[in-house]
């Protein structure tokens, strides 16, 4: 009986895998509680997008919860407010240091007070905790953010990110791994210090409530001109016009929270924007958002040394990495016998086709396509390698020094370890181009934008395999030349004080605007901006500033890319960002910061102190089109070892009888 026990436990054990249960701070079983709901309603007004997005904790148990959730925003939001709602009551959140409101939030927590806490752990990836949700009752957070609307090769695009993709954590653990439960699946490494807060479980939409992680999203559309087509790679849409302006739902209703939405509108033929102007007056301050998009390059096309990197890893499996092959391929279509290519795949492991880049003949190309085919998703994310060979420098004396170099970086960008690999692409980059195309249903967005600022490149998202072609195309048309260089900006009154960001301004590629903010600038005069062309002729053009058109939030705007580059200046020069400085810009915005939290507390206490409160950290949906591999369940220590310590003694025991037995009974 007793060498049946371990067995009898290990059964049990594999029973429950794939059941998701919630666990308090105390390690102890829970069933599931809470049920989560989102709204969100977006405005659109140039540029801009302002959304208000409505996370509603319904807990369907007895006890008192405390609600924890790990949420991915747009990786250029700017969170700006906070209203925490229960019942009839309206708590407004106010932005404080992000020690403070933590500190905050548990002392109301402890008291039995409803008290919700919102803090950025990565630009693109949040915390909410909402403490003392009756039983029975629903408590409800706001959130205000707004964020640029992206405009590429005539087409703008909105995304609203619903799940994330779980990222992989480098480095040796910093603590053994506990059997016991614990907030996320990872815990902290020498890379990842903060592993544990950033990897929420992942499930299936079967394993939580049925109505639970779905999200109604209305668009409203003011473009301020004509609109030729508002389409969807993601998800089927319902549209209705008045004039101009357009509103978009999704046509199912409702929408499971298990992948991107995005939206996308061309203006009519004709109609797209060249430039445009808007001003803002806030707290005695001007400030400007300027958009300029240079005409066409010429058609001169130099010879180039492309290097196509794809992701193998684990997080690529299912659609993923169909999308990464048939991505790549169309990269190999590009090729010239001009140019040279390699191929580099990464999981665990770096492998190159090339021991370097080779001629882009019928050979070399037939060998590249059939590498390509055979490739397969597995294993870890070990990123840094494969960047490494990417960007080394294959000095040919032989070769013409006009050679564009390029790298094609193919990924879901699934990596928690962002800062040291933007580091490693500034210092290895040289005079390279790095272009990102980010592939999935939900995959980094911050990652993939600021690998290809960091790497003087753009960057490109896909959304399944139907959706490769045309985002593809684009990008390779674009990657035969830059349109400008050497890009220069002059606002009005710039000598007495005025700030404008981006401070460095990259290359500019076909159908890529020139988006710049300004702060303390007038709304009068002219902006001069300044290049060169591909054939090394000079380019300028000048904007009336007095033609701006009204435009809100510009200060939030202006403030998140001045917080921006107060963090690239610390990252150039390897020391600490300003921590005081980044702290003050955010409070006077408003903003929420790696420094900065919102915190929302009511006033009277809703739970006696003696009642308990038990806490339920929510999962995320597994993106759509991952493999059943990327389920991140939650665990907990059974009675397994004891059980089977209990087998082995009782093991022994009974040798030791029948020994015996055999010593007396011979």
């Amino acid at each position: 009986m007793l060498f049946v026990h371990p067995l009898y436990a290990e059964a049990n054990e594999a029973d429950n895998v794939g059941q998701l249960h919630f666990v308090d701070g105390q390690g102890h079983w829970q069933e599931p509680a809470l049920v989560l709901d989102s709204e969100f309603d977006i405005q659109v007004s140039g540029l801009i997008a302002d959304t208000r997005l409505l996370r509603s904790f319904r807990n369907t148990s007895d006890q008192w919860r405390e609600g924890v959730f790990v949420f991915p925003l747009p990786e250029k939001a700017s969170v700006y407010g906070l209203t925490m709602k229960v019942g009839e009551r309206t708590i407004e959140g106010k932005i404080q240091p992000r020690e403070t409101a933590r500190q905050k939030y548990e002392k109301a927590k402890q008291a039995g007070k409803h008290a919700a806490n919102v803090e950025q752990q990565r630009p693109n990836l949040f915390t909410a905790r909402v403490a003392n949700i009756p039983p029975g009752e629903t408590v409800s957070v706001e959130l205000k953010y707004q964020q640029p609307v992206r405009y590429q090769a005539g087409v703008f695009e909105l995304s609203l990110p619903t799940t994330l993709t779980p990222r992989y954590m480098p480095g040796a653990p910093l603590q053994s791994s506990s059997d016991q439960w614990h907030s996320g699946w990872a815990v902290p490494t020498t890379q990842v210090a903060d592993a544990d807060a950033i990897s929420p479980f992942t499930v299936t939409a079967r394993d939580v409530a049925r109505d639970s992680h779905r999200a109604s999203i209305e668009l409203f559309i003011d473009a301020g001109l004509p609109l030729e087509a508002v389409s969807s790679p993601s998800h089927q849409l319902a549209t209705s016009r008045d004039g101009q302006a357009v509103t978009v739902r999704p046509a199912e209703g409702s929408i499971l929270m298990n992948r991107d939405f995005v939206v996308r509108w061309r203006p009519l033929a004709g109609r797209e924007p060249s430039a445009a102007v808007f001003h803002q007056s806030w707290q005695g301050e001007d400030y400007l958002l300027a958009m300029l998009v240079p005409g066409q390059a010429g058609t001169r096309v130099l010879p180039r040394e492309l290097v196509f990197v794809i992701d193998t890893s684990g997080s690529m499996a299912g659609e993923s990495i169909r999308q990464a092959r048939r991505a790549l391929q169309a990269g190999l279509q590009t090729l010239t016998p001009r140019d040279r290519f390699n191929v580099i795949q990464f999981n665990s492991q770096t492998h190159s086709l090339f021991m370097g880049p080779e001629p882009a003949s019928g050979n070399n190309l037939a060998r590249a396509r059939q590498y390509v085919d055979r490739l397969r998703a597995d294993g870890g994310t070990e990123m840094a390698p494969a960047l490494a060979l990417a960007l080394q420098d294959f000095e040919r004396p032989d070769e013409p020094s006009s050679r564009v170099r390029q790298v094609i970086f193919i990924t879901d960008g699934a990596v928690a370890n962002e800062a040291a690999l933007f580091r490693q692409i500034r210092q290895q980059l040289g005079d390279q181009r790095l272009f990102t195309v980010a592939i999935g249903s939900a995959p980094n967005r911050h990652f993939m934008r600021e690998a290809a600022r960091w790497g003087r490149g753009t960057y490109t998202a896909i959304q399944s395999t139907s959706d490769v072609n045309g985002p593809l195309k684009a990008l390779f048309s674009a990657m035969k030349s830059p349109v400008l260089t050497n890009i220069r900006l002059h606002w009005p009154g710039q000598e007495t004080g005025v700030e404008s960001f981006p401070a460095r301004t990259g290359d500019l590629f076909k159908g890529e605007p020139l988006l710049h903010v300004a702060r303390g600038a007038p709304a009068m005069g002219e902006l001069r901006v300044s290049g060169r062309l591909p054939g090394g002729q000079d380019w300028s053009k000048t904007l009336d500033l007095q033609q701006a058109a009204p435009g809100t939030g510009l200060h939030r705007h202006w403030a998140r890319e001045k917080i921006d580059s107060l963090q690239d200046e610390a990252r150039i020069s390897g020391r600490e960002p300003d921590i005081p400085l980044i702290t003050e810009l955010a409070v006077t915005h408003e903003l929420m910061s790696a420094y900065t939290s919102f915190v929302a507390v009511d006033t009277a206490p809703a739970r006696a102190s003696e009642t308990p409160l038990a806490s339920d950290s929510l999962p995320t949906l597994l993106p759509a089109g991952s493999a059943s591999g990327m389920l991140r369940y939650p665990q907990t220590a059974t009675a397994a070892p004891l059980l089977i310590a209990l087998g082995l003694v009782g093991l022994m025991f009974s040798v030791a009888l029948v020994l015996l037995q055999r010593r007396v009974f011979p």
